[in-house]
C-alpha cells in the first residue's frame, strides 16, 4: 500500500469516525441523553402564562414553545373560573403562575391523580374540581408533578 492510499484510508477512517460522533450526538440531545431537557425551566421555576378567553374557552400563547392558543379543556376552565372570580376583566388575559413547589401567596394547589391519553388529572380540593392537563404540560416539566402550585393575578 502506497503513502498516499494509507492517508486517503485514514482520512476516510476519520471523516466516518466524526459523522458517527455527530450523528450519535444529535440523537443523544433529541432523546435527551445528555440532559439538556430541551430548554425546559428548571423544575422548581416559577412559570408565567397570560391566559386568556377565545372563542368561549380559556387559552394561552408560549411562543418558546411554539404554543397558539393552546387550550385549557376538561375542567380545567372551570378551575380557572375560580381563580379569575376577583379579577376584573380576566376574559381580557390574566397572569397564571404556576409551580411544581409551593411559592409565597398561591392560590390553589392541583393534585396529580392520573395519566390518561397523553395528558394528566389534577384535583382541586377546595371547591372540589377535578381536571385534565393536556400535554403541552410536558413542555415545563420532564414528568408530571404530584403537586402545581398556582396564582391567579392581574396582567398589570
Amino acid at each position: 500500500m502506497t503513502t498516499e492510499s494509507k492517508s486517503f484510508s485514514l482520512l476516510r477512517v476519520v471523516v466516518t469516525l466524526s459523522l458517527l460522533v455527530a450523528i450519535g450526538a444529535c440523537i443523544g440531545w433529541y432523546f435527551d441523553l445528555l440532559g439538556l431537557s430541551h430548554g425546559r425551566p428548571p423544575a422548581n421555576a416559577i412559570v408565567v402564562i397570560a391566559p386568556y378567553d377565545y372563542n368561549g374557552t380559556w387559552v394561552f400563547d408560549d411562543p418558546r414553545y411554539g404554543l397558539v392558543r393552546e387550550p385549557f379543556v376538561v375542567g380545567i376552565p372551570e378551575m380557572m373560573d375560580v381563580l379569575v372570580t376577583d379579577i376584573l376583566d380576566a376574559k381580557d388575559g390574566f397572569r397564571l403562575l404556576f409551580s411544581a413547589n409551593s411559592f409565597p401567596g398561591y392560590q390553589k394547589k392541583l393534585t396529580w391523580l392520573r395519566g390518561d391519553m397523553d395528558g394528566n388529572y389534577y384535583a382541586l380540593d377546595d371547591p372540589p374540581m377535578e381536571g385534565w392537563i393536556c400535554p403541552a404540560m410536558f413542555k415545563y416539566y420532564e414528568k408530571p408533578p404530584r403537586e402545581i402550585y398556582v396564582k391567579a393575578e392581574p396582567k398589570s
